[in-house]
């Protein structure tokens, strides 16, 4: 428990260790979101914000492993869930114009 404790009081927060944390900190907030509509709306819904959070945090968890870290794992683990995101939201947005355009 001591070297555990140790460890943690030792942490240097780098400025890119910091965009980690907001990185990581943003991407989980999705699912916090996700789930507030969910139980709002009493239906299983992705609300735009979910897929707003994911994108941001993912692009500032790619950030951080490439530059930060240089971690292909992280890259790689990351790089999908973003390319996701990007095309739900693209989806999503094309969807809109188009109900607003019959409108």
């Amino acid at each position: 428990m001591n070297e555990v404790l140790f460890h943690l009081h030792n942490v240097g927060v780098t400025p890119w260790k910091l965009i980690g944390y907001i990185g990581a900190f943003t991407f989980t907030a999705r699912w916090f979101v996700q789930l507030y509509y969910t139980k709002k709306l009493k239906r299983v819904v992705m609300p735009m914000a979910f897929w707003w959070l994911s994108v941001t945090g993912s692009i500032l968890l790619l950030s951080y492993f490439i530059f930060g870290k240089n971690d292909s794992v992280g890259i790689l683990s990351n790089l999908f869930p973003a390319f996701v995101s990007v095309y739900n939201l693209i989806v999503d947005i094309r969807h809109r114009r188009e109900i607003a355009a019959a409108q």
